[in-house]
């Protein structure tokens, strides 16, 4: 998001105005009100005696509430302004606005002060690629309130507009006629409801409404029970508690409920992504697992609900495979797009069985482990089927639908994404490197529960022994000689796409990387090409395609750097994934505390701060989880059963960090390191104090596993 949008939400529901308080159709970005990928105002311009206001300030209160300070006329008005107004508004489920108008002169006024109001019901991907709406919409003025509604067979939007105090209505808004006393005021609420409609006239949300529809109280007191939960944080680096603490808060906000769910999961992020991913929503589960466990259980029922069952070259699905992303608009619904849900990603299916394990490995949960048996072993059967599309024993993604979806189906999937050194693009099917991580994981967690939890010795053994091929031949296939770094992906010929990139990155928290090549890609991620000085780069500098601000071809993802500090560690580079983690906490002070999607790939000498990205998601999920999975990377968090393991290994400028009351099949515990001069020979000794109800065994060990 840009800087001067402003953004309210609560999961299901989003506003995103200007710093007015305004919407307006932009064919730019989207403003308005949404929920389910529909918006539901797409104009809401307030106007007093026909002039619009400027803003003074805006105060941030929560996710879910927002105020504006603002005075009619130019800026140069400012001094002379009779007239002030404040627009209070909160979300949650529906939207209210508080608009309050003070008179500061010393004689009453007489105004006219109208609220501009449109619903365009456009779907979010007819926002990005602007379309004529199909169906009819219709205005009306009915008991005291305006009607908008949207209607495509049976598809079908409304809007209802009400004011706490008399307004005149017509088709396209409110005015109120005012006189306000000397040195007084005056208010009204508008009220916004939104309906949703399904079978029989009923809104498909009503078991959602009555979850989310809440006083702004019983907001504020959610919120702080799910801080309260979370692990405390005390630390002498500033830029890292002020991150923590904003990604606690935003991650809150991105929690949101499936329709035909019962449970909050993480959406991908605002403005585009309000809705469930197979890929961001596993990832964010993996970062935030000892902060806030409880997202992590939902995210994988709801993934094995929706897992495919069949052929649909439509939707990309195949059976065993999980989803990509699920959406609710009106594309979707009438099949102008394949969202309903699509699985266009290679990567959320072996995700999902290294989620299951993890999870398990943090909470003990064997029963959603035994519950979801079927679907993990699904899972791993596509893997070796479908995902392996030339029989080579590689995971390899081509798209099924030759008009819709997406051609690159990875983490990296702009079109550009995936290219050779020269900046040429390899043809179809692709195998991109830390697919093939993520397939070595997979196997390797999956005969982990199979033998510990599915009592399938046998099945366990077979999976171990795949995985020991595939680690010999990728480390075989994707070696690039010339350069000693792992290839990013694989053409349909087999022949190596050999350009720099941070993909195999995460190659080191999958464990497929042969322990004699572990320097060099370290030795890569951060060398002058790949690293910025704020972040690994995800393409690296001199590359055919590489740019600072190209979206996946030189840019820095907080998120790629948070899993690859956390590979680093898992070889033994601590010194290098303090680096990054260091890097990325010091960028975040620059976006006050809130990690956008992505930013520029500039040099850190170049720049005293680093470069926005225009169209970032901010907030984004993965990005709210980073500095989460980089805490507990630099503290060596690693569960053993029914111990945690702690090895702190902190950079030697972040000081004292303690973090309090990390919860998991232990119970609690604390966790304590300090950065020395020399991290891997200095570090403080591991203190470490358990919950006094549980008294867990805490042991640490050299090497963090």
């Amino acid at each position: 998001m840009t800087d001067n949008m402003v953004s309210i939400l609560d999961g299901n529901t989003f506003l995103v105005s200007d710093s007015r308080g305004d919407i307006d159709p932009s064919p730019t970005f989207p403003t308005g009100l949404f929920s389910f990928d529909t918006r539901f105002l797409s104009r809401w311009e307030l106007t007093i005696d026909g002039e619009r206001l400027n803003a003074l300030s805006i105060d941030d209160l929560q996710y879910y509430e927002t105020r504006f300070f603002l005075v009619p006329g130019e800026p140069t008005h400012y001094v002379d302004a009779k007239v002030s107004v404040v627009r209070q508004r909160t979300i949650g489920g529906s939207f209210d606005e508080q608009l309050t108008v003070l008179n500061h002169q010393g004689e009453p006024v007489e105004l006219t002060i109208r609220m501009e109001v449109g619903c365009d019901f456009a779907d979010l991907f007819e926002i990005k690629d602007v379309q004529e709406k199909v169906g009819a919409a219709q205005a009306y003025v009915e008991q005291g309130r305006l009607r908008l509604s949207y209607r495509r067979d049976t598809f079908r939007r409304e809007t209802f507009i009400t004011s706490s105090t008399p307004a005149e209505i017509d088709e396209h808004g409110l005015t109120f006629r005012v006189r306000i006393p000397a040195h007084a005021e005056w208010t009204t609420t508008l009220h916004v409801e939104t309906m949703v409609e399904g079978a029989g006239g009923r809104d498909l949300r009503l078991g959602l409404i009555s979850h989310t529809s809440r006083v702004r109280t019983q907001m504020q007191h959610d919120l702080a029970q799910w801080v309260d939960r979370a692990p405390k944080l005390a630390c002498d680096c500033e830029p890292l508690g002020d991150t923590y603490e904003r990604s606690l808060v935003d991650l809150a906000a991105l929690r949101y409920t499936p329709l035909s769910f019962e449970s909050k999961v993480p959406t991908a992020g605002l403005p585009w992504f309000m809705t469930l991913f197979g890929r961001d929503s596993i990832f964010t589960c993996l970062q935030s697992l000892p902060f806030t466990p409880e997202l992590a259980g939902p995210t994988l029922q709801i993934l094995a609900m929706k897992q495919g069952t069949k052929l649909d070259d439509f939707r990309d699905e195949e059976p065993g495979k999980i989803l990509h992303e699920l959406r609710y608009g009106e594309s979707a619904a009438f099949e102008d797009q394949p969202h309903s849900p699509y699985f266009g990603a290679a990567d959320s299916t072996p995700l999902f069985v290294i989620l299951l394990d993890e999870y398990e490995r943090w909470t003990g949960d064997v029963e959603l482990v035994r519950r979801l048996e079927h679907e993990a072993r699904a899972a791993l059967r596509w893997i070796d089927t479908y995902g392996d599309i030339m029989g080579n024993g590689y995971l390899w993604y081509e798209r099924r639908n030759g008009r819709n979806g997406l051609e690159n189906q990875c983490w990296k999937d702009s079109f550009d994404a995936i290219s050779y050194r020269d900046g040429r693009l390899p043809s179809f099917p692709r195998a991109t490197c830390e697919l093939q991580g993520y397939a070595y994981d997979a196997k390797m967690r999956g005969a982990r529960l199979a033998r510990r939890v599915w009592h399938d010795p046998v099945f366990a053994d077979r999976l171990e022994q795949e995985a020991m091929d595939l680690k010999s031949r990728f480390n075989r296939d994707f070696w690039v000689e010339n350069g000693e770094y792992y290839a990013l992906a694989l053409d349909a010929e087999g022949g190596q796409v050999d350009a720099l990139s941070s993909n195999m990155g995460h190659l080191l928290w999958s464990g497929i990387v042969d322990p004699d090549r572990a320097g060099r890609v370290a030795e890569h991620l951060l060398g002058p090409r790949l690293f910025s000085g704020w972040g690994v780069r995800t393409l690296a500098e001199g590359e055919g395609r590489y740019n600072p601000v190209g979206y996946h071809v030189g840019t820095v993802w907080p998120f790629d750097n948070s899993f690859i500090a956390w590979g680093l560690r898992r070889y033994g580079f601590d010194e290098e994934a303090g680096r990054i983690a260091e890097a990325i906490i010091d960028a975040s002070q620059y976006f006050r505390g809130r990690l956008p999607e992505a930013f520029a790939g500039y040099d850190r000498v170049l720049t005293k701060y680093p470069v926005q990205y225009p169209t970032a998601c901010s907030p984004q999920a993965w990005s709210t989880g980073t500095p989460m999975l980089l805490l507990r990377t630099m503290l060596g968090l690693e569960p053993h059963d029914e111990h945690l393991v702690v090895d702190p290994a902190l950079p030697k400028g972040m000081g004292r960090l303690e973090l309090l009351d990390i919860p998991g099949r232990w119970g609690k515990i604390d966790a304590f390191g300090r950065g020395r001069v020399d991290i891997h020979h200095e570090q403080e000794a591991v203190d470490l104090e358990s919950d006094r109800s549980t008294q867990p065994l805490v042991q640490a060990l050299p090497d963090g596993r």
